[in-house]
């Protein structure tokens, strides 16, 4: 026997099965978490970007009732971890701590990256920014930003910096250093901030730009002295610091961390992610630790760092063909 469909369910068929399949992926999406969220960080651990997901990732693990893991992926300025998210599934359960270098600075400075800061993320929110600051090893006879030029420029190859990899905030504002001072410092690339500021603290290399985040407690122990900080405005947490724009008018490099997913994650799924990350990154025992390090914790919506995602990548695009910084693919 032949099964005949009558014409009348024929026609009522796909409105049937659309349904269906709307209710089905509401009933996905309000189940969401139902296994282990994965946050990649592009540094080795101890860097600002690590420090942040592991700040927030016990209370994600709260609210959301799933464990959040935090897995680093060090190397190539970030661009590996960048792109192990960009081809991840968009289903929410890989996330992505993005920065300043990653989305901002790297778009501009090298011609092939496997990944598009724009189209191939979907900003879920801002965690953080901080203004950077200027460290040295204690040994260096330099007090102050004037005083180090002056010894650069008396004895020339006398101070190397460090960066958490070619085209990094760090290594851009170390080559501006440079263009605006008149002198030629050697910058040494590593993979991620933390192994950097290590070198530091050992005397291998004399100085870093880097985050609070990761140097305020070794400014604090004594294992290195703050010369200056990086933004227009002193940093609030270390007031008596001078800006590097009081020696360099104009020179202004500030960082920032979000958290992002892969494109074509469902917006209830990024919804949900931002809730609870900028109800986690605003928490007072989370705010506090970050302020106490001299950045200041933010959770604006998607759409706001999408807007800040764009005007960075345009503002660097600047600074980056003003200082002829190039690094090659």
């Amino acid at each position: 026997m032949r099964f005949v469909l009558h014409p009348t369910l024929h026609c009522l068929l796909p409105i049937v099965l659309s349904g269906y399949f709307l209710l089905h992926g509401a009933a996905q999406a309000q189940s969401y978490p139902n296994k282990p969220i994965r946050i990649i960080v592009g540094s080795a651990a101890g860097g600002a970007p690590d420090v942040l997901a592991r700040a927030i990732a016990p209370k994600l693990t709260s609210a959301f009732g799933q464990q959040i893991v935090v897995d680093n992926r060090a190397g190539a300025s970030g661009v590996i971890g960048a792109e192990m998210t960009a081809k991840a599934p968009a289903d929410g359960y890989t996330l992505f701590v993005s920065t300043t270098m990653g989305f901002a600075i790297l778009p501009n400075v090298r011609k092939k990256l496997p990944y598009d800061s724009i189209a191939d993320f979907s900003s879920i929110t801002q965690l953080a920014q901080a203004s950077n600051v200027l460290v040295v090893n204690p040994s260096v006879p330099a007090k102050n930003v004037a005083e180090m030029i002056r010894l650069e420029k008396s004895k020339p190859g006398t101070l190397n910096y460090g960066s958490a990899g070619n085209g990094s905030p760090a290594h851009l504002a170390g080559e501006m250093i440079n263009t605006m001072a008149g002198i030629r410092m050697t910058h040494v690339p590593y993979k991620g901030a933390a192994p950097a500021l290590v070198d530091v603290i050992a005397g291998q290399i004399q100085f870093i730009i880097t985050s609070p985040i990761s140097a305020g407690p070794h400014i604090t122990s004594g294992r290195v002295r703050a010369l200056a900080t990086t933004g227009l405005q002193r940093n609030p947490v270390l007031p008596d610091l001078p800006t590097m724009a009081d020696t360099l008018p104009g020179f202004e490099i500030t960082q920032w961390w979000g958290l992002s997913a892969p494109t074509r994650t469902p917006k209830s799924v990024i919804d949900s992610l931002h809730s609870q990350a900028a109800r986690a990154i605003n928490m007072p025992d989370v705010r506090d630790s970050i302020v106490r390090d001299g950045a200041v914790s933010v959770g604006g919506t998607p759409k706001e760092y999408d807007a800040l995602i764009l005007a960075e990548r345009t503002r660097f695009g600047e600074l980056v063909r003003k200082a002829g910084i190039h690094v090659s693919d």
